[in-house]
């Protein structure tokens, strides 16, 4: 195994959980944006508020999101360990 093949094993995985934490964290990300826009225009200063939205928000994000993300980690999973024989020598 040459440091190379670490490299490029590493940076794949790198871009996997990119990938894999990007339709989650963006979702949290629009909802608390338009919440706090919303807060902002009425002047209501409740933390509590942005909590459930972005919950539901997450979930429904990880529900139409999971197959493709399941898809994704199986696929590099699959690959890493068809891998292995090439990898030792």
């Amino acid at each position: 195994m040459t440091p190379e093949m670490v490299v490029d094993i590493g940076k794949e995985a790198g871009e996997i959980i990119i990938l894999l934490a990007a339709p989650p964290l963006l979702t949290g990300l629009i909802i608390g944006l338009a919440i706090s826009l919303l807060q902002a225009a009425t002047q209501i200063q409740e933390m509590t508020l942005t909590f459930i939205p972005k919950l539901i928000g997450i979930g429904g994000s990880l529900v139409l999101a999971g197959p493709w993300m399941l898809s994704l980690i199986t696929d590099y999973v699959t690959r890493l360990y068809e891998s292995i024989p090439n990898l030792i020598g």
